[in-house]
């Protein structure tokens, strides 16, 4: 059955006239008049008696026409759920995320919604600099980002984790039985800062304590600052996932007063969230709850 003649059929009994349907639909009024014709002999009796003031159901359109409303509403449904499958199928989530995040968080995440969303695509970059999140957020070029809190009025933030700090020394570092680091004995010392605006975390961390910095920024990633560290060219600070599984040739220690960042999720405050974004974010806090970091493990 041909649910455009059926569409045009119930518009033309709807206003009475095939001249008003035609302006409607956007056919002549003969072609619309043909095209009810062969409606009728393709269905077997007549739908609708013609007269000088329009046209009228018959007793038999009249019975017939909740069953063909009820036909066409099942398939707009129909259609409509055809369009939002075909929209799912090509919608790409962009994800920009810490090198940290995107090494120990984002391969199960992304595991997990491809399970419970396996039309979407996720496009990860991976970033180095603490603010071009919040960067990529703000110019659009990124609809979710993990990162840590910084001062953008466009993120709509959400906290996933406080992440502890550390001090990165060398293996032979005399710290005496001490279980922590203080923050104090940085000071007069060659610190490596890592690269990628870290330095906003680790300034956050001392400027209360009023610690002054012997600083050397290290363009290189943060393996090899660690590695530099292990061959005795200085002493840094890091997070706990910028430095999980590569502590073998250093020691780390927390930092005393305890000094955290705070790692979460953002999307842009004036934009609106599809299901699938809203999807990804239900899943990310449901594996944070089941895996929440914990330590250097």
């Amino acid at each position: 059955m041909d649910s455009k003649k059926l569409e045009i059929f119930m518009t033309a009994a709807d206003m009475g006239s095939f001249s008003k349907a035609s302006e409607v639909v956007g056919y002549t009024q003969s072609g619309l008049t043909h095209m009810m014709d062969a409606l009728e002999q393709e269905i077997g009796f007549p739908l609708l008696q013609r007269n000088h003031s329009g046209v009228s159901l018959t007793s038999q359109g009249a019975e017939l026409m909740p069953a063909i409303r009820e036909f066409l509403q099942a398939n707009a449904n129909l259609e409509n759920q055809i369009h939002t499958i075909a929209e799912k199928k090509n919608e790409v989530i962009r994800v920009a995320a810490y090198a940290s995040i995107a090494m120990h968080w984002m391969p199960e995440i992304l595991y997990r919604f491809r399970r419970i969303c396996p039309e979407v695509s996720v496009d990860l970059r991976m970033v180095d600099h603490a603010l071009e999140p919040f960067e990529l957020l703000e110019s659009g070029q990124t609809d979710v980002i993990f990162a840590s809190r910084q001062n953008y009025s466009c993120c709509d933030w959400v906290p996933l984790y406080n992440e502890g700090m550390y001090a990165i020394l060398p293996k032979d570092y005399p710290l005496n039985g001490r279980d922590a680091f203080p923050l104090e004995e940085f000071s007069g010392q060659e610190f490596l800062m890592p690269y990628g605006r870290f330095d906003i975390d680790v300034k956050a961390a001392i400027a209360p304590l009023g610690v002054r910095l012997n600083t050397k920024i290290c363009r290189v990633d943060d393996e090899t600052v660690i590695r530099m560290i292990g061959r005795g060219l200085g002493v840094s600070m890091m997070s706990e996932l910028m430095i999980r599984g590569r502590t073998d040739d250093v020691l780390c220690v927390p930092v005393t007063p305890a000094a955290i960042r705070e790692l979460g999720m953002g999307t842009h405050i004036r934009r609106k969230e599809t299901e699938s974004i809203q999807k990804l974010k239900e899943c990310v806090l449901r594996f944070l709850r089941k895996n929440e970091p914990s330590g250097l493990g």
